[in-house]
């Protein structure tokens, strides 16, 4: 387990966007909305568990394929924009109070993922060089 990780900020945002998404999810259920928003926001917890999980135990270290920060700011950005497409959609139509709950959530969500995005992008910014191109000690 990391431990530097398991108390800097980015598990914090982490464990909160899976918490809001949560929250979200039993919000669109409770309320019986489209499947899309449900599927969407479904996954959109599994992939910030997952990331966290990754993170957490040093699983990006061992899977040297992807360079993961680059991923998890592409998973951030692009949820971004669908639960911002997906969760406006629920604000307009708010068949009933558990839609607009959800949809009102899900804007929450919004905003928490491209923060974590920003600390995803100051992290990989302030990061020393690496590889060839890194200077000489």
């Amino acid at each position: 387990v990391d431990r530097a990780y398991a108390r800097s900020a980015r598990v914090v945002m982490k464990i909160t966007r899976t918490l809001v998404a949560l929250a979200t999810l039993l919000c669109f259920v409770a309320s019986k909305s489209h499947e899309a928003c449900v599927a969407l926001v479904g996954m959109e917890m599994v992939i910030t568990f997952l990331f966290l999980l990754l993170y957490l135990l040093r699983l990006d270290t061992l899977i040297r394929c992807l360079f993961w920060p680059l991923a998890d700011i592409l998973n951030s950005v692009v949820a971004a924009l669908f639960l911002l497409i997906v969760c406006l959609f629920a604000i307009i139509i708010r068949t009933n109070k558990g839609t607009l709950a959800g949809g009102v959530l899900g804007l929450i969500l919004v905003v928490l993922c491209l923060v974590d995005a920003v600390l995803l992008c100051r992290k990989i910014s302030l990061d020393k060089a690496r590889g060839r191109s890194a200077p000489a000690k």
